[in-house]
């Protein structure tokens, strides 16, 4: 932190501001600041590392007022297959966010969730919330099921616990266990992992040769989509955020949203569901829904 923004603790980057106004990503902020698109006090800025003072300052975007801050809102969607977890695709593939256009305020994902990936991703407009929960230190579970060719061993197993050497550095520790097999000598494999590289899960099986064939995100933190189908969204309930934001303070998982007590703004109850879709692993992908 700057000695400017020590100073007055009212101070943060322009860039941050912009996102937890709602209009913007950060990196897609500092990059109209870039452009020469935001003022401060009359004046163009085009420095990233700008700090602003939201409370005295006057800040424009392309000449207008800011609009006040958004409510921060919470999302638990069941990403499908063939999706982007990104806002823009040069190739032209469609995007998780084009099945949110519809809700009241911008989200982005917290995290990734590759094309060839399913499962749980949390959406939210809380930029301070999403930065914890996807920095190393906090260490959130990530739970996974794949789908991989042939069947390790208890010696692969153990090495894949421990952690494998990858291109960017080795794994960190992990829980892994064979489900089932299948019929053709294959075999799914449940991993918990507490680290958000890029495609971990894939190049963790193929640096032990058993290639991903299917992979599929149960649960983020401690938020499952268990009853929840393909494509689907849905708001997280107040004792979910308050275990997000647990899990976010450093929190064991175990012990995230026990004193919970209930906050206004939330959904109070579980959300009403479909049921009777079993999570059957191999299920093939139903249509999205909107």
């Amino acid at each position: 932190m700057s000695e400017e923004e020590q100073d007055s603790p009212r101070k943060i980057r322009l860039a941050k501001l912009i996102a937890g106004r709602g209009l913007a990503s950060r990196r897609e902020a500092e990059e109209w600041i870039r452009e020469g698109r935001l003022s401060v006090n009359g004046e163009t800025t085009t420095e990233p590392g700008t700090v602003v003072d939201p409370e005295r300052d006057h800040v424009r975007l392309d000449g207008r007022r800011l609009p006040p801050e958004p409510p921060k809102v919470y999302y638990l969607m069941y990403k499908p297959r063939g999706f982007i977890t990104g806002r823009r695709d040069p190739s032209g593939r469609k995007g998780v966010l084009d099945l949110v256009e519809d809700l009241p305020q911008r989200v982005e994902p917290v995290g990734r969730l590759d094309f060839d990936t399913e499962g749980a991703l949390i959406l939210t407009n809380d930029g301070e919330l999403a930065h914890k929960l996807t920095h190393p230190s906090t260490q959130v579970p990530r739970h996974y099921v794949a789908k991989v060719w042939r069947t390790p061993d208890e010696k692969t197993l153990l090495r894949i616990a421990k952690g494998v050497r990858l291109d960017d550095g080795p794994s960190g520790p992990c829980k892994v266990r064979v489900m089932k097999t299948t019929d053709e000598g294959n075999s799914w494999v449940e991993l918990t992992v507490t680290e958000g590289r890029n495609r971990l899960v894939r190049r963790l099986m193929q640096a032990v040769n058993h290639p991903v064939a299917k992979l599929r995100r149960l649960s983020f933190g401690t938020i499952s989509i268990r009853g929840m189908e393909r494509g689907q969204v849905r708001p997280l309930t107040s004792e979910e955020v308050s275990r997000l934001q647990d899990l976010a303070a450093g929190r064991a998982p175990s012990r995230a949203g026990h004193g919970f007590r209930e906050k206004k703004g939330f959904a109070k109850a579980k959300p009403k569901i479909r049921r009777g879709t079993k999570l059957a692993l191999d299920k093939k992908p139903s249509k999205v829904k909107r």
